[in-house]
This record gives structure tokens, sequence and C-alpha cells, in this order.
């Protein structure tokens, strides 16, 4: 159904390239759909080549092609583990994004859907913005963060589905990347929304961290304790024990694998024996 939508943007690309505008080796986009009031299906090419920026479309009409590519990724290939997240900005509205392949999309985010981070792998292609069709473009403008990771976790809201269940390989492999390991329980929940939640947490042991998720409360007699987001459908017991991982984006915590602790240790236990472990973690 989407081919025959795709195929008519590309001929309208093709047709009005010369005119497009067209942004390269930016970290961050800004452009105004006004440009576009005398060709309203002009489809621009925006190149974005850094670790994390921007971009902001005002006034959205036609589509955007957004490339995005970190300054020292070979021409050759992406590589599979190298994941883009987005993050829409309060009020973004105006446009429908996608993910283009090979002339195929798949829809990311609708434009009534923007109000959470979406990840997605770069082998899956590039964001094909499209314009909502409207009479009255003013007080409209799609505007989204992103970040380009390579040690994406999963359970941290990809379009496949929230609260993925880790296999033992990526338990394991989490500990040598996640931007932040501990050991310790629940200490309280919030209210969840309507997709997300955020959990209390108080650590016995802090393994590693990136940034400053957990701050250091020994003074009062509470130890290690932190803030995480996560799913609403994703629920974990109080407490109970668990080994914390999890990734850092836009400044918030979320929470990725988060396997029993006494589960960790057997498994962590027979990798050791059989020399299968990633990377090594004192357990003692």
């Amino acid at each position: 159904m989407l081919w025959p939508i795709l195929r008519q943007w590309m001929a309208m690309y093709f047709c009005s390239a010369a005119l497009a505008q067209y942004s390269s080796d930016q970290c961050s986009w800004r452009g105004s759909g006004l440009t576009h009031e005398s060709r309203s299906r002009d489809v621009e090419q925006v190149y974005l080549r850094c670790s994390q920026g921007s971009l902001e479309w005002l006034y959205p009409t036609g589509a955007l092609i957004i490339n995005l590519r970190p300054n020292t990724q070979s021409l050759s290939g992406v590589s599979s583990s190298l994941h883009a997240c987005i993050k829409p900005q309060a009020g973004s509205r105006g446009a429908h994004i996608y993910l283009e392949r090979g002339g195929q999309l798949r829809l990311l985010m609708a434009e009534k859907e923007q109000g959470q981070v979406k990840c997605f792998s770069l082998t899956e292609g590039a964001l094909f913005v499209e314009a909502v069709s409207q009479t009255n473009i003013s007080r409209r403008i799609t505007a989204f963060q992103y970040e380009l990771v390579t040690d994406y976790s999963p359970g941290i809201h990809t379009h496949t589905g929230p609260c993925t269940l880790c296999t033992d390989t990526q338990i394991l492999m989490a500990v040598c990347t996640s931007d932040f390991v501990g050991r310790g329980s629940i200490d309280g929940t919030d209210t969840p929304s309507s997709s997300n939640s955020s959990i209390d947490v108080l650590l016995s042991r802090l393994f590693r961290q990136k940034t400053r998720v957990f701050s250091w409360g020994g003074a009062s007699g509470k130890g290690w304790s932190g803030h995480l987001n996560t799913h609403s459908q994703c629920w974990l017991q109080s407490g109970e024990e668990f080994l914390f991982m999890g990734a850092v984006r836009f400044g918030e915590a979320w929470l990725g694998c988060a396997p029993h602790y006494h589960y960790f240790l057997k498994l962590y236990q027979n990798a050791l024996e059989t020399g299968s472990n990633p990377c090594h973690i004192d357990t003692d």
C-alpha cells in the first residue's frame, strides 16, 4: 500500500533534486517548509554526520529523507550494531516518521504518537519524514533530538515492541556495554503514564556508571540510589534483588536487562568456568 506513495515521492524528488536545499556534515538541521510552498511535494535530503544532534522543521510541507551517519562510519556499509534513537520534542507535530529502505516504507512514529523515545538499527534504512496534509500549516513544528549508539541494549524502547526479554548471551554482554550496572532492589514505583513508568532503585553495590545515574547517600544510610525509566509493561517485583543494567538516552536512564541477581551469579560463574564471559566483573 505504501509503495505507490513512495514511488510518487521519489519521482517528485528526482524531478526537483536540483532545486532542493541540502545540509551535509552537520550535527543539527533547521529548515522551513515555506521554501516548498510552490512545490508542496518536494523531497529534501538531509545529511547528519554526528553522534547526536537535533532536527527542527518549521511549517512542514513535502518530505525529508534524513541520513544519519557518524563521521567515522565507512562508506562501504553500516554496522549492524549501530542504532539511532530519536526523542520528539514536546508539542512536535505536523509529520509522520517512517523508516525507508529499498523503496519500502515502515511507520516508525505517527504524528499523534510523538511522545516517546524510539530506537532502530541504521541497517533498517533512513528516516523518511512526511508532512501531514493540511490547509493551515501555521504553528506546526516537527522537532526531535537524535543519538547514535553502538552499545544498544535490548528492552529500551524499540519500534518492534517494549520490554524485550534478555537472553543469557545478552545479559553477559550487557554487563560489558551498559552505561550503568548495579546490584540492588526497587524502593518505589511511580504511577505509570500511558506507556512509560519509572522506578526508584537502591543499590547495595554499584559496579559502574558512565554518567551520574546513581548518587551516594551513605550519610543517610541509603547507599547508592537512583531513578530509572522503563516501559509500563515491564514489571519487576519489589523486595527482590536484581542486577540493573541499561543506557542513558538524552540525559535519562532507561532500564535494559535486569535479571535476578542470584540467576546472574549462576550464569556468570558458568561463563567463567567455560571461558565464555565477554568481560570481567568483580562479584566477590
